[in-house]
């Protein structure tokens, strides 16, 4: 088992789950930056009549990505969070996997993250099964472990430069919504008031308020109780800045934070409890000793708790104009770390369709390919982390044999451990593409090198569409086409593609008849932008 990213079963509405605060913790404010909190910018929250093209609710990694996004784009956000602007987050995510670190690198911000966490090269499952990202053809072929804090402060910086609202202290009590947009209700520290937008996407996690108010069922169940989670101080090193191990009986897992703390996630068979029960220090060393035959001098812990998993998902993701995404609309085990990658990976492909149909580049149609794409991705991640678990949790005979020929068939069959990895690091996700489409279409694009030096993923920083063609050919596109952004390859590749702000082909072709190739292209660019080029 390669991360344990839940969190313990507590108020907030902090994306994927549980609450998230950093306990006894003061969350700093960017330089520059204000909190606006209702009531504070001359609005009374009795008779708030705020507008913006989209809401998001919920400051977790996912909103605030997706936040981010939309105000780059140059649309009205408001982000609703309703914890006070003092209150701030326990992290619990530790593992940011090879396609969400080049997601962040399409926004300028993987080479700051990877800076202050550690890399990890080697990944043990069952203990004993071993995957290799080094394998992967990525520019982060790694696991990145670093506290989900960071992301999210990396996150919100960037969100707030663009111009998100931010609005603290602001609860969303219920919404309806028409042809035109949603109003949502909400309680602030002044009283009751309304606002209202043109969408709404819920990130308010597991026990989203969101998903209950447009009345989708969240059908599953809990795979896991009784773990326990601190964050305390170890005499002794690690050999690794991320250590697991599973025995049947008990798992643990220890990662570092890089300043001298450490997250331990443990779950004892033999101590099982509810989410209420007080857990202690004790308690933490135990079930660490017997799953990795130490404790390392655990001590000074500065908080613990105990926490439960589940595996559920929303059957939509999207009723009319709002829309939920991270564990908002799925929650799984665990196990593989993969939660805050997809929900950020949700927040990825939502944010450029939004943008596209509020702005009039795009058919409302497009809204649906979020569902008809992310639905199956959330299904696929609740189905393999949820079997990394059960077969890490085997104490039977029977049991503990499966587990040795999967580690030996993972370990000595490359093929599968390519998959695996690819599957776990994001890297392997790919789209429906539809009947006669290229090959490529639909897969992730590569981090393609340019002709004058630069990357496919810094000129996605521009949040468009890029054409990338054969070097010194025309490229199809009209000099005041601002659809999409042209380049060309730096090899002598001769396919031409059309790649989505998200990373994902939209359209390739093989075809070296201009004619032909510019036809395909045109074609190509009405689906997915519209049939006027559009400046700006």
């Amino acid at each position: 088992m390669d991360a344990m990213n839940r969190t313990p079963d507590q108020s907030g509405t902090r994306d994927q789950g549980h609450s998230t605060a950093r306990e006894a913790e003061v969350r700093d404010t960017p330089e520059g930056a204000t909190h606006l909190a209702p009531g504070t910018d001359g609005t009374d929250a009795a008779d708030m009549t705020d507008t913006a093209d989209v809401f998001v609710v919920g400051a977790g990694p996912t909103g605030l990505l997706l936040a981010g996004d939309l105000a780059e784009a140059g649309l009205s956000v408001t982000l609703l969070e309703r914890r006070t602007d003092t209150t701030s987050n326990l992290t619990r995510a530790l593992a940011v996997h090879a396609r969400t670190l080049e997601q962040l690198d399409a926004r300028g911000l993987a080479d700051e993250l990877v800076a202050g966490g550690h890399r990890i090269s080697r990944l043990r499952l069952f203990g004993v099964a071993t995957l290799d990202p080094t394998q992967l053809a990525s520019r982060f072929p790694f696991v990145l472990i670093t506290p989900q804090f960071e992301v999210e402060r990396l996150l919100e910086r960037r969100a707030r430069k663009a111009g998100v609202v931010f609005r603290y202290d602001s609860e969303v009590l219920g919404l309806d919504q028409d042809e035109e947009g949603v109003t949502v209700k909400l309680r602030t520290a002044d009283g009751i008031g309304s606002a209202r937008a043109a969408y709404l996407v819920g990130t308010d996690g597991v026990r989203s308020t969101i998903r209950e108010a447009v009345g989708l069922p969240f059908p599953g169940k809990s795979v896991i109780r009784s773990v326990i989670l601190a964050d305390v101080r170890l005499d002794e090193t690690p050999p690794s800045p991320f250590t697991v191990n599973a025995t049947g009986d008990a798992f643990a897992l220890i990662g570092s934070f890089g300043d001298g703390w450490y997250r331990v996630i443990g779950w004892n068979r033999h101590r099982q409890a509810d989410d209420s029960a007080p857990a202690d220090l004790e308690e933490a060393r135990e079930v660490t000793r017997l799953a990795l035959g130490t404790d390392y001098g655990m001590r000074d812990a500065r908080w613990i708790s105990r926490f439960h998993s589940d595996e559920r998902q929303a059957p939509q993701y999207r009723v009319g104009r709002v829309f939920l995404a991270g564990d908002a609309a799925h929650v799984h085990s665990p196990a593989g770390g993969q939660g805050m990658n997809t929900g950020l990976q949700d927040a990825a492909n939502l944010s450029w369709k939004l943008a596209a149909v509020i702005r009039g580049h795009s058919p409302e149609s497009l809204l649906d390919s979020y569902q008809a794409e992310r639905h199956p991705v959330g299904k696929s991640v609740l189905r393999s982390s949820g079997a990394i678990l059960r077969v890490a949790l085997m104490h039977s005979p029977p049991g503990r044999a499966v587990r040795g020929v999967a580690a030996r068939i993972i370990n000595h069959l490359r093929p599968v451990s390519r998959r695996a990895i690819r599957t776990l690091s994001g890297i392997a996700i790919s789209y429906p593409a539809g009947p006669g489409a290229h090959r490529l279409a639909g897969h992730r694009a590569p981090d393609i090198r340019l002709a004058g030096g630069g990357r496919l993923y810094e000129l996605l920083r521009q949040g468009k569409f890029v054409l990338v063609t054969p070097a010194n050919e025309p490229t199809g596109l009209r000099p005041d086409d601002a659809r999409a952004i042209p380049a060309a390859w730096e090899s002598n590749r001769r396919t031409a593609l059309l790649v989505r702000p998200d990373g994902y082909i939209a359209w390739a072709t093989d075809s070296t008849a201009p004619a032909e190739r510019a036809a395909a292209l045109c074609s190509a660019l009405i689906r997915w932008t519209g049939a006027a080029p559009v400046n700006g």
